[in-house]
């Protein structure tokens, strides 16, 4: 369902036609939308987002989990703006990650970078009014990466899956791609420096079954320290060693027994 990693967007342009220079302005356009949505061009709608917390908070994942145990909420900032990069081993990873960190946690909604595809019909129609927003994996464009820009610079919480797909077997290395990375760099580039928390997601079974048990484990706030593909690169293998590490405790936490909320 949810999104998935972008790939470099350097010899892309956006929607205006414009170059790479194009991610420091703003489009009429732009402006207009921003004004409309209250100073970021897309939100969540004020009847919609607590209707569908309630459907997949109390009673989606209550009825299918017996148990989702979350620890590391401590590493959670209380403001300004986060990048959530969980590891992707089901689509059950997109109602986990609010459960931990979304509104009822945090006062902030998760914003998710999703699949053109994810963004057709009805399900389009609904995730939009969710604050999910698409990106084209394949040649992703500046526009979106703008988009995901401004929300940081408004504070919000937004959500990527750098490994861009789901992966079922816990034998599997997790692969990210350089993405969020590259996003995170454009974020400094305009001033915001986005602390990056990686997140270990674990089930009972690769595919998540009724009355399985569910963990998440958030760990310590990164940052990207250098500019440049080979800034990317060392920053994506750190996160990578990161996200493997919580994922193992993730694992280890289900054979620990009852739910526990850790701070």
């Amino acid at each position: 369902m949810i999104s998935e990693g972008i790939r470099p967007a350097e010899q892309d342009s956006d929607a205006d036609g414009h170059g790479p220079s194009s991610l420091r302005s703003v489009s009429p356009a732009l402006v207009a939308a921003r004004q409309n949505a209250g100073g970021v061009p897309s939100r969540v709608s004020p009847w919609l987002g607590p209707l569908a917390m309630v459907a997949t908070q109390d009673l989606a994942l209550p009825l299918w989990f017996r148990c989702i145990r979350v620890e590391g909420r401590h590493w959670l900032p209380q403001s300004g703006p986060v990048l959530l990069a969980p590891t992707h081993k089901a689509r059950w990873d997109a109602l986990l990650v609010p459960h931990a960190v979304g509104r009822r946690v945090t006062g902030r909604d998760c914003r998710f970078m999703v699949t053109l595809d994810e963004m057709k019909g009805l399900q389009g129609w609904l995730l939009r009014r969710l604050g999910c927003f698409a990106v084209n994996q394949a040649r992703p464009s500046l526009a979106s990466l703008r988009h995901a820009i401004e929300l940081l610079e408004h504070g919000e919480q937004l959500v990527l899956f750098p490994e861009g797909r789901i992966r079922r077997e816990d034998d599997q290395p997790l692969r990210l791609q350089q993405g969020l990375a590259r996003l995170a760099a454009l974020a400094a580039g305009r001033g915001v420096s986005v602390p990056v928390l990686p997140v270990g997601i674990a089930y009972s079974h690769p595919s998540p079954r009724p009355c399985d048990r569910a963990a998440l484990c958030i760990g310590e706030p990164m940052r990207i320290a250098a500019e440049g593909r080979d800034g990317a690169q060392v920053f994506t293998r750190e996160l990578a060693e990161a996200m493997a590490g919580l994922e193992q405790r993730a694992m280890a936490a289900l054979a620990e027994g009852p739910a526990k909320q850790s701070p």
